[in-house]
């Protein structure tokens, strides 16, 4: 998280038992609150994997405690999305609901699963196939100037007045510390980039973290072409391909074009929480063991 240090104040916590490490809290301060890390899509409190549900309602009681005794009174917790972990991991959506968290915004996923998907729609078939008529190529580059300077950020300004939340100098460097997790792909035609996307790849999910096409992108079929390129040639041993959400207005409302693009591809919803919680509800967690 340092190349953006500047942004803000960290806030980080890491939470002990016996010495031993077993959770992070990536998180920063704003007027005297916290919050899970701002700076990062998905976060919340990161778990040992191998850490059951007394250690976990211990570790969330010992950060809220903490929090109260520094005095912090509000938290606001983003939970990880559940097909980011290894195993069954609702634990922390339970301890929400026992300290009376408030949920503030729940985001819509799209994605979809990869072993066992639903058919895809002749509109993203047709796309796919006039993809194959104009003789596109989709290529895996290591550098995002193209993508950046001549497609992502033309869209960007141009659609909603604003710019990539990384800048190529940022999104360059995390290739370079993280070289088998951050990838892109471009689209060309007569060798010329037409549309690309930049994934974030883990061990069970490749997200398209940007998504964008020249003005000719309905025309060409270019992202149509590409995707379903990813999904049935590159990605194939991933559980999921997340095209990320389509909402607005902090959850309120969903861009009802890129989710029906989305979908047709198979993918399908689910959900990511935010809670505010009052820091010295942790005492509703110490009788919760019989």
């Amino acid at each position: 998280m340092d190349y953006h240090q500047d942004r803000f104040d960290d806030f980080s916590l890491m939470i002990y038992k016996n010495e031993k490490l077993v959770a992070l809290l990536p998180a920063n301060t704003l007027e005297n609150t916290v919050f899970s890390h701002q700076g990062l899509t998905y976060g919340g409190i990161l778990l040992n994997s191998n850490i059951k549900f007394k250690d976990t309602l211990h570790v969330l009681r010992s950060v809220l405690k903490f929090l109260k005794t520094n005095g912090i009174d509000i938290i606001h917790f983003k939970l990880l999305p559940s097909i980011y972990v290894d195993q069954p991991s609702d634990e922390l959506a339970y301890l929400m609901f026992l300290v009376n968290a408030d949920l503030t915004r729940r985001d819509a996923l799209a994605v979809l699963q990869i072993s066992d998907q639903p058919k895809r729609s002749k509109d993203r078939i047709d796309g796919y196939k006039r993809g194959l008529k104009h003789n596109l190529v989709v290529r895996e580059v290591d550098s995002f100037d193209a993508f950046w300077n001549e497609i992502l950020k033309v869209n960007l300004k141009e659609k909603h007045k604003t710019n990539p939340v990384h800048t190529l100098e940022e999104i360059t460097l995390l290739k370079q510390r993280f070289p088998k997790h951050i990838r892109q792909f471009n689209v060309y035609k007569d060798d010329t980039i037409v549309a690309g996307t930049t994934v974030f790849e883990t061990a069970t999910v490749a997200h398209s973290q940007y998504i964008s096409g020249n003005s000719d992108k309905n025309l060409l079929g270019s992202l149509d072409f590409l995707h379903m390129h990813l999904i049935d040639h590159i990605f194939t041993d991933k559980r999921y391909y997340d095209f990320g959400i389509s909402n607005e207005n902090n959850g309120r409302n969903v861009n009802q074009g890129l989710q029906y693009w989305k979908e047709g591809f198979g993918a399908r919803t689910i959900t990511q929480d935010f809670y505010k919680v009052d820091t010295k509800n942790y005492k509703l967690l110490d009788d919760v063991m019989l």
